[in-house]
């Protein structure tokens, strides 16, 4: 495998973003007079993008316009409150950029909203050249499909071969495996590695530095 380009999901991967996301949640739950969920709950909602977590969030009988209610109340509160206590993964700056000094190239692929991946990256990232949120008004479908980490090769102006996919996920699995690249499986994130496994997953990494030492 010769690595020269690094995609990474965002949420579970590169951040520990749960704490805010549980938060924004409840908050939009709770102003909508609906119950509230626990931080494990929310970490299984977590993965394909916040509209689905709000939809896996509401109950069931929950209408499209109280649906839409919470979701806009969600989105508002955590474009506040996506900083509070987000957070790197211990060890992700320093292999990010042992990453850049190497010379590779680095893009985060998210179905988070656009808006708040790239606050996020430019934020705890700035080595990162090209972030990637939820796009799909302009015809990128989210993950899993493979447009997003096609679209983030395409600005990069790098060939699929040279690319390797690091996610924590059957997501990013999927993800993956539609676009035609590798996938690295981390253990620190959102999914343990029996659920990860069950889902196709074969290469995992315990500690980001690893990502250093992977084949090439």
């Amino acid at each position: 495998m010769n690595t020269k380009t690094y995609i990474f999901d965002l949420d579970g991967t590169l951040l520990d973003t749960l704490q805010d996301l549980a938060a924004s949640v409840n908050y939009a739950l709770r102003e909508n007079g609906m119950k509230e969920h626990s931080i494990d709950d929310i970490r299984k909602f977590v993965g394909n993008g916040v509209r689905k977590l709000i939809e896996r969030a509401v109950p069931e009988e929950t209408d499209a316009s109280e649906l839409n209610k919470v979701f806009a109340t969600f989105r508002t509160y955590y474009m506040k409150h996506s900083l509070d206590a987000t957070r790197p993964y211990e060890g992700i700056r320093e292999m990010l950029q042992e990453l850049k000094k190497r010379g590779y190239r680095m893009a985060v692929v998210s179905n988070k909203m656009m808006a708040a991946t790239q606050e996020l990256v430019t934020h705890f990232f700035p080595e990162i050249e090209v972030a990637m949120g939820e796009n799909e008004a302009e015809g990128i479908r989210k993950k899993p499909a493979p447009d997003m980490v096609l679209e983030a090769l395409r600005r990069l102006g790098v060939e699929a071969e040279s690319a390797v996919y690091i996610g924590d996920s059957d997501v990013d699995i999927q993800t993956a495996r539609n676009a035609g690249v590798p996938c690295i499986s981390v253990l620190w994130g959102f999914r343990d590695k029996d659920f990860l496994q069950e889902h196709g997953a074969t290469t995992f990494i315990n500690q980001p530095k690893e990502v250093l030492c992977l084949k090439r």
